[in-house]
């Protein structure tokens, strides 16, 4: 007898088990013989769970005797609702391009390596698409979390209504839409995943790619005249760095990041690298950034939308934090912030002198709290941090201007020193030392030497990716 094997990996939280469960009630419906089993995940982005099942091609068919776990190469679908994970089933060899339909999604849920690298420590997302795709007989790739997010409905619904489009399990669409009105469970929400699944997936994600292309020419953009007289090589990501800094601080700070980009004109290549990382640097981490971030309302609504919230439930959010002195400092006015991290680096308290907190975001004086350290961002401007900020990013600019004597290549080098500094507390404080100490034993010899040289920039290259990787 011929049996159909599904290989279902999900992300904790995502609803797999439920999934499951759905494809196994409408097999019964069916009178086919099904069996499920699963295997769950523990410490990756909240656990990743893998769920076998095995269904009879037959109605009414005897059971056959089932398996109780996959086999390498013997997988007829698989599903994965998060792209690395797909690639991970991929490397282990469920899926091969003799055999396998996969259905997946391009959405990426970090993992704690990528997370924690100090610097871009993400994986290439176009690798991970290829090495799917080659793995695969068929495949379709969509991105269920954004619909899920845009209709807030649960992804597992949406993954659901996909792979129902694909007639490749011996269930009927329609006998797996019954499944989820019989669960009982938010029904309005899920058929209507469903049915979102379903038409993502006959449209084949053309009208999807149309919109987000009619989005991106409508998007309203600040500063439109001064973006359009950037070279085009560089125009997206000033765009991007202009956006970011009108959220941060203000217009006039978004003015200031085109102002300091300027002199890099004539090199679009190095203008775009600079640009890329000025944005990120001229919007460092202070509690004012903090607050700001935790009290948006797509904040609140994502938080909603993650624990499957229906418009009507309350929902409870308690963000943690645990201030100290350096985020104390940040906020005072420059001379005032010099004397209390001195005094703090006397006694030898920096690090220690913390305490936590709980803030209940979704109570009124919860909300209030961090609503008012957000309504300081005009202060912030008289900050400390501000003022030290504002001299390492000039300081780290006019390296990058004096590299261009030595080569391009040592100049786009230099300009990815940036990627050291980040973070806040210790991991910041690193990452300045690692930065001053490239600059005093690689960079400013090279522009001391006056000489166009190569070497500098392999040596700066080097440098750089082995303190990246430095645990």
């Amino acid at each position: 007898m011929a049996i159909t094997r599904l290989l279902i990996t999900a992300l904790g939280g995502e609803g797999g088990g439920v999934l499951t469960n759905w494809i196994i009630d409408a097999a019964n419906a069916e009178n086919i013989p099904a069996q499920a089993t699963s295997v769950p995940g523990v410490a990756q982005r909240t656990g990743a769970t893998t769920y076998y099942l095995e269904f009879a091609d037959k109605p009414g068919a005897k059971a056959p005797i089932f398996a109780l776990m996959p086999v390498a190469g013997d997988i007829d679908v698989a599903v994965a609702s998060e792209l690395l994970e797909a690639v991970r089933i991929a490397e282990r060899g469920f899926i091969t391009p003799e055999r396998t339909f996969l259905l997946g999604s391009t959405h990426r849920a970090l993992t704690t390596f990528e997370k924690t690298a100090r610097g871009d420590g993400t994986a290439d997302a176009a690798e991970l698409m290829k090495a799917a795709e080659q793995a695969s007989r068929a495949r379709f790739f969509f991105e269920p979390q954004a619909i899920s997010l845009a209709l807030g409905v649960p992804v597992n619904a949406v993954m659901l209504g996909a792979l129902a489009t694909f007639d490749v399990l011996p269930v009927k669409a329609k006998t797996l839409r019954v499944a989820i009105e019989r669960g009982g469970i938010a029904v309005a929400q899920n058929l209507k995943g469903f049915d979102a699944g379903l038409a993502a997936a006959k449209a084949d994600g053309g009208q999807e790619k149309q919109d987000a292309q009619a989005s991106a020419q409508t998007r309203l953009t600040v500063l439109a005249d001064e973006i359009a007289a950037v070279p085009e090589a560089a125009r997206e990501t000033c765009r991007l760095g202009v956006a970011r800094l009108v959220g941060y601080q203000d217009k006039a700070y978004a003015r200031l990041y085109l102002d300091r980009l300027e002199p890099f004109a004539d090199d679009p290549d190095l203008m775009r690298e600079v640009a890329r990382h000025l944005a990120v640097r001229m919007s460092f981490e202070d509690i004012i950034r903090v607050a700001q971030l935790k009290i948006r309302q797509s904040r609140l609504e994502r938080v909603r939308n993650d624990v499957r919230a229906n418009s009507d439930d309350p929902v409870e959010i308690v963000d943690f934090f645990k201030p100290g002195i350096p985020e104390a400092a940040d906020l005072l006015p420059p001379m005032m912030g010099r004397r209390l991290v001195a005094w703090a680096q006397r006694r030898g308290i920096m690090d220690t002198a913390n305490f936590g907190m709980k803030v209940r975001t979704n109570t009124i004086f919860g909300f209030l709290r961090l609503w008012w350290l957000a309504k300081l961002k005009p202060w912030r401007r008289r900050s400390w941090r501000f003022a030290n900020e504002q001299a390492d990013i000039a300081a780290w600019l006019d390296l990058v201007t004096a590299a261009r004597a030595v080569s391009h290549d040592f100049a786009m080098q230099t300009a990815d020193l940036a990627r050291l500094v980040k973070g806040y507390g210790e991991t910041y404080r690193r990452g300045q030392a690692s930065y001053r100490k490239l600059v005093d034993e690689l960079v400013a010899p090279a522009l001391a030497s006056k000489a166009k040289l190569e070497e500098p920039a392999a040596q700066l290259r080097g440098a750089i990716a082995g303190l990246l990787i430095e645990r």
